[in-house]
């Protein structure tokens, strides 16, 4: 069966978006990441629930009710369903890896890299302190990973949930989207 549907799940400051923009870019394939969270918000009539789910971090103390969730979760999975349906696309986040988990054609991937690294790669990125990069990665980390358990009784870690885990401190992002292609 051809590989049609990338799905890509990362930590913040593993360069996961950067490998999805390059892989898709690589392949000729459309990327789908943020706007997947806006269309989807849009679609279930929510669009506070965009910012609430954009804000991981917490900053803007948005707190959606479990109905608002689940209904952004369905509109989420419809929209990847819809996207993988169409074939020749990179999902970056979401959940991606179990909203298509029984797809057909789908592969999917994390990213990642130990938290030190991915901290001075904020720190370089936006110009906050090690201690803010730091507390900010956790906070994503934790985020990240509440969002796969509310939802879907998962965890990120479990490499089960991948057919591919590159960290990218050790097979940079100029290699990562590479060999990503070579499986699909």
């Amino acid at each position: 069966l051809a590989i049609r549907v990338v799905t890509i799940s990362r930590q913040r400051g593993s360069l996961g978006m950067e490998t999805g923009q390059c892989l898709a870019e690589l392949l000729g394939w459309r990327l789908a990441g943020r706007d997947l969270i806006n269309q989807a918000a849009r679609d279930c009539g929510l669009p506070e629930m965009a910012l609430a789910v954009i804000d991981e971090l917490g900053l803007f103390g948005m707190k959606p009710d479990a109905a608002a969730q689940a209904a952004y979760r369905h509109a989420v999975e419809k929209v990847m369903r819809e996207l993988a349906a169409a074939g020749n696309v990179v999902i970056v986040g979401r959940g991606g890896q179990m909203a298509l988990r029984e797809w057909p054609g789908a592969l999917h991937a994390r990213v990642i890299a130990p938290l030190e690294v991915r901290a001075a790669r904020l720190v370089a990125r936006h110009a906050i302190s090690l201690p803010a990069a730091l507390a900010q990665a956790r906070a994503s980390d934790r985020a990240r990973a509440r969002y796969l358990r509310l939802h879907y009784g998962a965890r990120k870690e479990d490499a089960n949930l991948y057919v591919l885990v590159i960290n990218t401190a050790q097979i940079g992002v100029e290699q990562a989207p590479r060999l990503i292609a070579s499986v699909a």
